[in-house]
């Protein structure tokens, strides 16, 4: 039996009410591009998007800038499902993978764009991303080129649909899981490759299981992933556990700037160039400041030697930083994303906290978040 006490403790913690806390409805988002379904819940690619693929001889599979470990893993698995087919496959895409995905670099050809002409290809197929203009470089030369467009995603698109074929879920945990129902439909097995892009897409995106998009499409993937071969243990060595051994004093005097607002919801860091731990790998900084109690909305600011400051804002429960995000032009989902914005440092951190305070404000006001 649960141990109801406990439960009563962990829900009244604020208010000292011994009930659940209230179901907050997130704010509807726009219709999604059309997908064929066999449930209301399980979106599964149209004849249309499987025709292509099946009809393609050379096929370009791209991403957005910095790719994240389910858009390298989705790229992966896609790639060698299609290459299962008979297609030549290239990858390419604005910036190279991190150092922590080289298990999949290593046997997976990754190209980085560096200016010219881009392979030739008949279908291009954008994974974990539906907006052009988040491929950097790469946008104008695929728009240019006469080549199918086709969209694999789970983010949010705002903006007109100007693709011409689309397999998007947002409801999907992450792309990765797209390709493993893109692969069912395909009827190709998946390789040892294919398996651990897959397993490398689910737990990037559902921060290894613990976020709120983890469900049981999940978990019944990863546990054939895991079925397959994938050994979880190294995996999550090779991703979470060889950081420099600086992290540790970096981060702390990184934290020494920590500061707070909207009563102690908003947590607002930011990183000049020289912290370099940082560049990339955000995560362990995100947890820290989500594991406050009162912090609903984690804001990482990090200066580029360019110039720019890209953020990387997180929350936790109720708060859409998406809408905050695409303020600056950035996006992402709901709980996660990212922009780039206009330096120098102090500019950009004041305008992105007057912007959250503004977003903060909303929400309080609309009853969206518990005073």
């Amino acid at each position: 039996m649960p141990n109801e006490a406990g439960f009563d403790r962990l829900w009244g913690s604020r208010s000292g009410a011994s009930t659940p806390p209230k179901l907050i409805l997130l704010p509807s988002e726009p219709p999604l591009p059309q997908t064929n379904s066999s449930t209301a819940a399980v979106a599964i690619p149209s004849a249309e998007v499987l025709a292509a693929f099946r009809g393609a001889s050379s096929v370009l599979l791209t991403g957005h800038e910095n790719p994240d470990g389910d858009c390298i893993g989705a790229q992966a698995a896609l790639a060698r499902v299609l290459q299962e087919m008979g297609k030549t496959v290239h990858i390419v895409n604005p910036d190279p993978p991190e150092a922590a995905f080289d298990y999949l670099s290593d046997v997976v050809n990754y190209g980085t764009y560096s200016g010219g002409e881009v392979p030739e290809h008949d279908l291009c197929v954008l994974l974990d991303i539906s907006e052009l203009g988040r491929c950097g470089a790469l946008s104008e030369p695929l728009a240019a080129y006469p080549s199918t467009k086709l969209v694999v995603d789970h983010h949010v698109h705002h903006g007109e649909e100007w693709w011409d074929l689309a397999f998007v879920d947002r409801s999907a945990s992450a792309t990765g899981l797209l390709v493993h129902r893109l692969a069912a439909a395909l009827e190709v097995e998946l390789d040892e490759v294919s398996c651990h892009g897959i397993f490398t897409s689910l737990v990037t995106d559902t921060g290894w299981f613990k976020y709120s998009n983890t469900d049981a499409e999940t978990l019944r993937i990863a546990g054939e992933m895991i079925g397959k071969g994938v050994q979880p243990d190294r995996l999550y060595a090779a991703i979470f556990q060889r950081n420099p051994a600086v992290l540790p004093s970096e981060l702390g005097e990184l934290l020494r700037g920590l500061e707070y607002a909207g009563e102690g919801r908003i947590a607002i860091l930011a990183a000049d160039p020289d912290h370099g731990p940082f560049e990339s790998n955000t995560d362990v900084l995100h947890d820290i400041l989500r594991s406050v109690e009162d912090v609903e909305i984690v804001l990482f600011l990090r200066q580029t030697s360019d110039g720019r400051v890209k953020l990387s804002a997180r929350s936790k429960n109720t708060w859409n930083v998406n809408a905050l995000a695409r303020r600056f032009g950035g996006g992402g989902h709901v709980k996660a994303s990212g922009a780039t914005l206009v330096g120098p440092m102090d500019v950009a951190r004041a305008a992105l906290l007057q912007a959250a305070l503004e977003e903060f404000a909303t929400e309080l006001n609309a009853g969206k978040m518990d005073r």
